[in-house]
């Protein structure tokens, strides 16, 4: 596409849905894999809260506006910067929704009703199976290729959804002459961090499951205290389950040498839950205070957040609208 001849860097496109605050996974899952690419010479990155998203299932409306501009705040505290990263929030570039109705064009029905991402959303909100939720994998083909995006930073569980982002590539390019990249999913060197339940991994959608950036000591500790043990004491360190999930946290904020002390306490005189849950809580807390003192700052200054987020829009919309004015005249709607 002519546009693309500007382009002079491979874009990195990636959304977050208005659904709840950050939390640990968020932030070293995938947060901190966003401020090493940001510091990429050879990058240009686009950070969303990507509202439009957020809507596909049941949510609050009266809330919502709030909560896109919570994942914006977070994303600052965190360290995304606006001078080296395009922040913005989805709904404020309408070549969004304009592009996925296109993009509608040339996918079907059927193929979208099979997806797996489509069929677990439909278990869990049986009576809100709606047309947004069933073109929720389009929307977000739009997002990434409005920007020609080269490279989307997600979980192989993201894999399906960006295969069908460059089906519709392919489709466009070929049909209509276009010339969109295959955008490529890769992870980033972020860690994954284990739920609180015991099971899976951190998720806004599990109740329990995390600790927020902006939860307190006591808070954290609280959270801690309901992670599922066991008695203290076996002959082998459990793999799975409760135990194991606090084990990875002590690594992860403690140092492997102090999740290799548990373990041998565990197999040995017998590890004491409190004192480790404890002294864990603290630990987590230390990380979480400085994002917590920025946040705080934002919270002071609206207008810088809004200022963010506009100056963010206007430089998205001005990729936006050239990609889309150029995939218009292709498909014959304009001269």
């Amino acid at each position: 596409m002519q546009n693309e001849l500007k382009q002079t860097k491979k874009r990195v496109f990636s959304g977050t849905r208005a659904t709840g605050r950050l939390h640990l996974g968020n932030y070293l899952g995938a947060v901190k894999g966003y401020i090493e690419l940001q510091n990429r010479e050879d990058l240009e990155c686009i950070y969303m809260a990507v509202d439009l998203h957020t809507i596909t299932t049941p949510y609050d409306q009266k809330t919502l506006k709030q909560a896109t501009r919570d994942i914006i705040m977070d994303y600052l505290a965190a360290g995304l910067d606006p001078e080296k990263s395009i922040i913005t929030v989805q709904s404020l570039v309408p070549e969004h929704v304009y592009l996925a109705y296109l993009f509608s064009s040339v996918v079907s029905v059927a193929q979208m009703s099979h997806l797996p991402t489509f069929k677990d959303k439909v278990k869990q909100h049986p009576d809100d199976v709606t047309m947004a939720l069933l073109n929720y994998p389009v929307l977000m083909a739009a997002d990434i290729l409005l920007y020609n995006t080269n490279l989307v930073p997600a979980g192989l569980d993201q894999e399906p959804h960006l295969e069908i982002a460059r089906e519709i590539a392919r489709k466009f390019n070929t049909r209509f002459g276009t010339n969109f990249p295959l955008p490529k999913r890769f992870e980033t060197k972020g860690t994954y961090v284990p739920s609180l339940t015991g099971e899976g991994k951190m998720s806004k959608s599990v109740s329990g499951s995390s600790i927020e950036l902006m939860d307190d000591l006591d808070t954290i500790k609280k959270k801690l205290a309901k992670v599922p043990t066991d008695g203290g004491r076996g002959e082998k360190v459990p793999s799975t389950g409760g135990v194991a999930n606090l084990l990875k946290m002590v690594e992860l904020f403690q140092g492997e040498a102090k999740r290799q002390e548990a373990e041998a306490a565990y197999v040995n005189n017998g590890l004491r839950y409190g004192d480790l849950k404890a002294s864990l809580a603290e630990a987590i807390f230390a990380e979480l205070q400085p994002i917590q003192a920025r946040r705080k700052e934002l919270e002071k200054n609206p207008e810088y957040v809004e200022k963010v987020i506009a100056d963010g829009a206007k430089k998205a919309r001005e990729i936006a609208k050239a990609t889309l004015t150029e995939v218009m005249e292709k498909v014959g709607l304009s001269d």
